[in-house]
């Protein structure tokens, strides 16, 4: 299925460059200039991601996210030349999913939308790992009745890389995926801290790992992933770059 994403931004020049370089990723997009274009058009179509600039002509940003919110719990990433750490948190309070402050680089912005996407419709459902049940579409897991507290991040992790089962992810193309990171070259121990928190959740010997498996020098792969309640989407290459 082809995404629908909504650009509200009222500077027409970098509107037409963002609807440009969205659709030749095979996204749908639509633009607004304004806040009651992007209230019609959130209502109208239903995009299935926003972007949104907080300075607007008839609205504060701030003002719109709640509106926006009220048509459904759409994603939205905030695109804004406010670059202090109160706004962000006001923003991400509000229910921003991510906020990218100006200037930016285009290739971190569709990073950052594939990551939402991935993270709020995820193409595999749920999964069974030995007794553990995962809900991607609810954000539940269980070990028989005894729930298992995953986080978001936790979540988004184990889902991609059941989207690329019995298949070596490298550390990097993690980085991107889950994180949003464009330069996957810095120094961070992310991956391997996120990791180790999954396996002291789902493995029954976290020193011993029968599902997450670590490839030295490559990065993991996941196994012994079984069928049984398990809906997935025709898998895409995990070699395709970001």
């Amino acid at each position: 299925m082809t995404h629908r994403i909504l650009v509200v931004e009222d500077d027409p020049t970098l509107r037409l460059v963002l609807q440009d370089n969205l659709r030749s990723e095979g996204y749908r997009v639509d633009g607004a200039a304004d806040a009651a274009a992007a209230v019609r058009n959130t209502q109208e179509m239903t995009p299935d991601l926003i972007v949104l600039d907080l300075t607007l002509p008839d609205c504060d940003g701030f003002e719109l996210l709640p509106v926006l919110r009220q048509s459904g719990p759409v994603p939205i990433i905030v695109l804004t030349a406010r670059t202090q750490q109160a706004e962000k948190v006001k923003g991400l309070a509000l229910g921003a999913d991510d906020y990218i402050t100006k200037p930016f680089d285009t290739d971190e912005l569709l990073a950052r939308v594939r990551a939402v996407l991935r993270r709020v419709r995820p193409s595999i459902s749920r999964m069974r790992l030995g007794k553990i049940s995962v809900d991607f579409l609810n954000k539940q897991a269980s070990d028989g009745k005894r729930p298992v507290s995953l986080t978001h991040r936790e979540f988004d992790l184990l889902s991609y890389l059941a989207e690329h089962r019995d298949v070596v992810v490298r550390r990097s193309e993690l980085l991107r995926a889950v994180w949003g990171y464009l330069d996957t070259d810095i120094s961070t121990r992310t991956v391997d801290f996120t990791i180790a928190r999954l396996r002291r959740k789902i493995e029954i010997d976290h020193h011993h790992p029968q599902f997450i498996r670590t490839v030295h020098g490559d990065g993991y792969c996941l196994s012994g992933v079984t069928d049984e309640g398990m809906h997935t989407a025709k898998p895409k290459s995990s070699r395709r770059p970001l």
